[in-house]
């Protein structure tokens, strides 16, 4: 069963992400959140209830990233979070052109 909307469009690009990264997985990028004390899937369902699952997956993806990069700044986080926001972005759609899941991090 697909994790997420429009898993087999996402889900090589998340991969290829995941693996620059030397993380093998969606499920190992939990099990990196959640050794480091954070269940971000549950914290994103806390915050916005309805949001769809690509959101809640995008930043447990992120928040793996930004825990292997070692960030220690909140701005440095941020940003690896949307390197993850960025990763769920469909190939080739406006938001993947126009990079918002980057953009989103960098706000933060």
């Amino acid at each position: 069963m697909a994790l997420f909307e429009s898993y087999e469009r996402r889900i090589d690009q998340i991969n290829s992400v995941l693996n620059s990264y030397g993380i093998a997985s969606i499920e190992e990028a939990e099990k990196i959140t959640k050794d480091a004390g954070l269940n971000v899937y549950d914290m994103i369902k806390g915050i916005q209830p309805i949001c769809f699952e690509n959101a809640c997956w995008a930043y447990t993806v992120g928040a793996a990233i930004a825990i292997k990069k070692g960030c220690r700044r909140a701005a440095d986080a941020a940003a690896a979070i949307g390197e993850g926001l960025q990763a769920f972005c469909i190939p080739g759609s406006v938001a993947d052109h126009r990079k918002v899941g980057l953009g989103h991090g960098n706000l933060g």
